[in-house]
Parts: structure tokens; sequence; C-alpha cells
């Protein structure tokens, strides 16, 4: 039987928890690690960054 959707999918398997375990520590590493990415750079590399538009230097 070929899934019709991805409910459908994940309906019929036996190990459905586990792949959402799986998508869930995923997920919350890969934002977690994002968040501390943004946090650990100083303010000053965002704000040049923001300014590099305007800089008007070629």
């Amino acid at each position: 039987m070929i899934p019709q959707n991805f409910k459908d999918f994940l309906a019929n398997t036996e190990n459905t928890g586990l792949y959402q375990m799986i998508a869930l520590i995923f997920f919350f590493i890969f934002f977690t690690s994002l968040i501390l990415l943004v946090f650990s750079k100083p303010k000053k590399y965002y704000k040049a960054v923001s300014e590099l538009p305007l800089d008007g230097n070629d």
C-alpha cells in the first residue's frame, strides 16, 4: 500500500513515537544552537553588518 499523505505513513508505522522523538530532538538542538550562535556574536558585529548597505564604498 502506498501512503497517500504523511499522516497515513506515520499512522501505519510501528515506531511512530521514535520518529517523532528524533524529530523533536533534532529541531530542539537546531534552534538552540541557532539561538546560541546569534547571542554569542557581539553587538558591534550586527551594527557593522546592518550599515553595510548604506556604506556606499565599493
